[in-house]
């Protein structure tokens, strides 16, 4: 599969991609913690990665989502100046990814579902966490995530950026919000590679391809959930009203069929072989 060259995108074709990218980072969009709060019950967070560490970036929980008890994992940006700067803008460092691995042990431990909240320009790309392990950390959290004995949900509910969102998207089943996208890297990044020029970042949203249905098509995502007229920043409560119900169900169905680590590997495997033809 060949994605268009970006000079073939027509300028409103760039500006629409573009719009997207804008709204799906839009400052009062609701973030994980906003959409934890509304979609799910009773969730207690957890701390550290038991090893000396605790990443903001990333938070883990446990929740109820009715009767249903599940393990809770997801990526956060903050809010204000402070809260941004303590969670780095929802870019984990090593002990994030460690936090998540911890999760999702515990998980299989006690026999519980996970659902996982995706919204990341991706992971921090800073020597001190190249240092400490970022790679490596990532790769761990890829087989934990492929390895899980139990149903495993990922909805996308922003921005999702490279090996950040990889880190909690390898799950069972995925659901993407209307205006949310996941991209390899981030349109300013890829234009900053392919064009030597991040300013234009409206080119390589659009080469990206970042709408939604193509996850769809592609087999990347399952499910399309809508937004409030206007994106989901206009209303948080009508947002998490959308998405409830399709977290309900779409767990429900993943509970019923079984657990099946192979598959989970398979439909990852296949979507290797489909963008490497």
């Amino acid at each position: 599969m060949s994605l268009p060259a970006p000079e073939e995108a027509s300028s409103d074709a760039q500006s629409a991609a573009w719009a997207r990218v804008e709204v799906s980072r839009h400052p009062h969009r609701p973030y994980s913690l906003d959409l934890i709060e509304r979609c799910l019950d009773q969730f207690i967070e957890l701390h550290g990665d038991r090893q000396g560490g605790d990443d903001a970036a990333l938070v883990i929980g446990l929740a109820r989502l009715g009767q249903m008890r599940l393990a809770v994992v997801a990526n956060q940006k903050g809010r204000t100046l402070e809260e941004r700067g303590r969670r780095n803008f929802g870019m984990a460092h090593p002990e994030g990814y460690r936090k998540a691995q911890r999760l999702f042990a515990l998980a299989g431990r006690l026999q519980l579902p996970v659902l996982s909240f995706i919204d990341t320009p991706g992971a921090y790309p800073g020597v001190a966490a190249e240092e400490r392990g970022q790679a490596w950390a990532i790769a761990q959290t890829l087989e934990a995530q492929l390895a899980l004995p139990t149903p495993y949900l990922a909805v996308v509910i922003g921005e999702g950026g490279s090996g950040g969102a990889l880190a909690t998207l390898l799950a069972d089943s995925v659901l993407v919000l209307e205006n949310a996208f996941l991209s390899v890297a981030s349109p300013e990044a890829a234009a900053a590679i392919l064009f030597r020029d991040a300013g234009r970042k409206q080119t390589a949203a659009a080469a990206l391809r970042l709408e939604p249905r193509n996850l769809v098509d592609w087999g990347i995502a399952d499910e399309i959930v809508p937004e409030p007229p206007g994106g989901a920043h206009t209303d948080w409560d009508e947002t998490a009203a959308l998405l409830r119900p399709r977290i309900e169900a779409r767990m429900g169905q993943l509970v019923a069929a079984g657990v099946d680590p192979a598959r989970r590997r398979q439909r990852y495997r296949r979507l290797d072989g489909l963008f490497s033809a």
